[in-house]
């Protein structure tokens, strides 16, 4: 060995000793790696020096982030901690006349500003193979916080996976699509009377491209909690236990196709409701943007020589096309309840429920990026806005039209108020970056096909539909 290598060979010994008192090992390591690349030591020479040095960035945490949000990742990528959250704070104005008694209307009529979600979570992955969510819901029932989700995924295999807790049933397109990233303001009237969040087990996966499925067990949510639950997100409890399945096929995704989205899915749940918790259906749902309550099932019996359980049967279809900018999207629901009266005659009504609506990305961005397992993710910006310059931004103008028709009820006198209501929304929403969104909807409801003398009064005013304005301002991380 040369004076020039036993030189460079000193100093790389020396320079390496200090880095392990002065956290510099891995700028170290870099020097023998050049020294090596260069020629001046050999590739033996190197890994004698660096021998039981073990590099920083192998057992250092990295702090990833995307979107603003920040996780903590083990250096080897099998575990990872994050923390997220969101805040909906919404203005409402409404149509409604100051025509009460002593000129005061209802709170229910009301303009008002609503912290309409505030939650804040924490994910994690530990052993490659298990993660997890625990979300709280900081604008719970009651001034109370509530567990929002809570679950357990166990991931030893691709294409079958499991998981365990409170989380959303795998039933619906819309409901799958997180809060943070649905097309409007409030979802549709489908979403009143489908499974939701609820206790279970869940088999889930995506077994050939394009395809997907879930299969979950449910006992949905009782007691307090599921009185709590009533603030729209949560299920209203159910007897026994509910089978819930979905399936998904993207068609586009088969083809081979990045561009376009051509998505179809059927779901189907079948179990058993109580009827002394909320009657059928969860009436507790079937309410307007101002929270009025235009449809309410009367409890089938109150004897205690009948059959307390309703059989409930629910079948949605859902499909969607997107190409570019533009979606097309569409569900349709039928909830069938089978259920004995106290006088021992069995009734077979349905609730149908459904909507389409129409989305246009005026900024460009595509629907087909923000497609994944039978879901959409949310709008982001091509460049965040720029208050500099105003440019930037993602702006989309939408267009929905819903349905609700409970005509069953009506001709077997077992409700009270409107048995169908139609609903048109026209919204407009500016998401400045993936963080950051504000939204715009105007919502007219009419309902019809009243039930006798039944009717719905806010302010002492007696009402046959609602027009309403909503604002958004919403923070996600």
């Amino acid at each position: 060995m040369n004076f020039n290598k036993k030189l460079a060979v000193a100093i790389s010994g020396a320079v390496l000793l200090m880095a392990g008192q002065f956290a510099l090992a891995d700028s170290a390591t870099d020097i023998v790696d050049a020294l090596v690349s260069k020629g001046v030591l050999t590739e033996e020479e190197g890994r004698l020096i660096t021998k039981g040095h073990t590099s920083k960035t192998s057992v250092t945490p990295v702090v990833k982030e995307k979107d603003g949000a920040f996780t903590l990742e083990s250096a080897n990528g099998q575990n990872s901690l994050s923390v997220n959250g969101r805040v909906h704070f919404d203005y409402r104005s409404f149509n409604y006349e100051d025509t009460g008694a002593g000129n005061q209307l209802e709170a229910k009529g009301a303009d008002t500003f609503d912290m309409r979600r505030a939650r804040i979570g924490v994910k994690g992955k530990f052993a490659k193979y298990y993660s997890g969510e625990l979300v709280l819901n900081m604008a719970g029932a009651d001034g109370k916080d509530i567990i929002d989700v809570a679950y357990l995924d166990v991931n030893w295999f691709e294409k079958a996976k499991f998981r365990f807790g409170q989380f959303k049933m795998p039933f619906s397109l819309e409901q799958l699509t997180s809060s943070n990233n649905i097309d409007f303001i409030e979802r549709s009237f489908v979403d009143a009377y489908i499974p939701a969040k609820e206790r279970g087990a869940q088999i889930f996966g995506e077994p050939f491209t394009g395809v997907t499925y879930g299969l979950a067990v449910s006992t949905g949510l009782k007691g307090s909690e599921a009185t709590a639950a009533a603030a729209r997100e949560l299920d209203n409890g159910s007897d026994g236990i509910d089978v819930i399945g979905r399936a998904t096929v993207n068609f586009a995704e088969i083809m081979g196709n990045k561009e376009m989205v051509l998505h179809a899915g059927l779901a189907l749940s079948k179990g058993d409701q109580t009827q002394g918790l909320d009657g059928i259906g969860g009436a507790q749902k079937t309410r307007t943007r101002s929270d009025v309550t235009f449809f309410t099932p009367l409890t089938p019996g109150l004897g205690a020589a009948w059959d307390r359980e309703i059989d409930r049967t629910r079948v949605g279809l859902e499909g969607v096309v997107a190409q570019g900018p533009f979606k097309l999207q569409g569900q349709y629901l039928r909830a069938n309840y089978d259920f004995m009266t106290a006088a021992n005659k069995t009734r077979d009504y349905d609730i149908n429920t459904m909507y389409i609506q129409a989305l246009w990305t005026i900024s460009g961005e595509t629907h087909a990026s923000r497609y994944k397992a039978g879901a959409f993710g949310g709008l982001k910006p091509s460049k965040n806005f720029n208050p500099d310059d105003f440019t930037g931004g993602a702006w989309e103008v939408g267009f929905r039209y819903g349905k609700f028709d409970a005509s069953d009820f009506k001709d077997g006198s077992y409700m009270t108020g409107f048995a169908e209501a139609r609903d048109i929304t026209a919204g407009i929403k500016f998401v400045p970056s993936p963080n950051v969104r504000f939204m715009m909807d105007y919502v007219k409801t009419d309902f019809q096909n009243r039930n006798s003398t039944n009717t719905i009064t806010v302010g002492g005013r007696s009402v046959d539909h609602e027009n309403a304005l909503l604002f958004r301002t919403q923070l996600m991380f």
